[in-house]
């Protein structure tokens, strides 16, 4: 009677654990970010779970997990320039999976679709864009050339369902010659730059000096002008306030005492004087000539 009992509560004891494995076989959860593709006894299906809890069939079916968040990977890269010179690259790539293709992705390629698809991709595309600018314009466009590599790249791997987010040059490198040659042109350009400052420098205090030494000759021409003008104008007015009377006084006060020897009728003009002191015989003379 007591090994029957225990016979039935180890029965039980089975079924309730067999019971729980195949409950728990039966569920399964899709974390977020992922989608889950269905595998039925080695067949793939085309249904894709999403995110949360889902039931399956214990045992003849498995859930692969799939992640379709934003993933980075870094390569390096190297090709031949335009003007064949060697070019090493390194580049950073965001990219995702699309979600309605994680079916496919599986089935094709697997879960190493970075590895077998992407990567190759990337050499290729770098090879490809590299080769149609000389080394020289992949520094010099830079930009333009990073955008253009992105944009084949994405051509590329978008038919196998990965979507590119963002594509980044890190790094251009050429080989040491090249360098050197791009370091003398960038120093040759700069001493040019300074020759041709330093040039338009002197031009420019050239031109100054000349405007200085103009506006100084004009100021000196017009103070010249201007201090004959107003001689000019004294001597005018001088002139103008002369008159004979004058004349005369002028001559008397200018008189030294000494009579002329020779009078003329022009009272305005002696000639050849004489000694003499008294100063009103002087004017006695001059009036009795008038």
């Amino acid at each position: 009677m007591k090994n029957a009992k225990m016979r039935t509560g180890i029965i039980l004891g089975v079924i309730v654990l067999l019971v729980l494995i195949v409950g728990v076989g039966a569920v399964t959860v899709v974390p977020a970010g992922h989608t889950g593709v269905v595998v039925t006894m080695g067949k793939v299906s085309d249904r894709v779970l999403d995110e949360g809890m889902h039931f399956k069939m214990p045992f003849v079916q498995q859930v692969v997990m799939m992640n379709n968040k934003i993933q980075k990977t870094e390569i390096d890269s190297n090709g031949v320039s335009k003007d064949l010179q060697t070019v090493s690259s390194g580049v950073a790539i965001n990219y995702h999976i699309n979600k309605d293709d994680s079916a496919v992705i599986y089935r094709t390629i697997g879960e190493g679709y970075a590895d077998t698809v992407l990567q190759p991709a990337i050499q290729e595309s770098m090879k490809a864009i590299t080769a149609q600018y000389t080394a020289e314009e992949l520094i010099t466009k830079r930009s333009a050339v990073g955008e253009e590599i992105g944009a084949t790249l994405a051509e590329k791997v978008q038919e196998y369902g990965i979507l590119i987010d963002k594509f980044n040059i890190i790094n251009f490198d050429f080989s040491a010659e090249f360098n050197d040659a791009i370091e003398q042109k960038q120093v040759a350009e700069q001493n040019k730059l300074r020759a041709e400052t330093e040039k338009e420098q002197k031009i420019i205090e050239a031109q100054a000096d000349a405007e200085q030494k103009v506006i100084a000759a004009k100021a000196e021409a017009d103070a010249i002008r201007q201090k004959a003008e107003a001689e000019a104008d004294a001597n005018e007015k001088i002139n103008a306030s002369l008159n004979e009377n004058v004349l005369k006084y002028q001559q008397i006060e200018k008189w030294n005492g000494e009579y002329p020897n020779v009078v003329s009728s022009d009272s305005s003009i002696l000639v050849g004087v004489s000694s003499g002191d008294d100063t009103a015989a002087a004017a006695d003379a001059a009036n009795s000539a008038n």
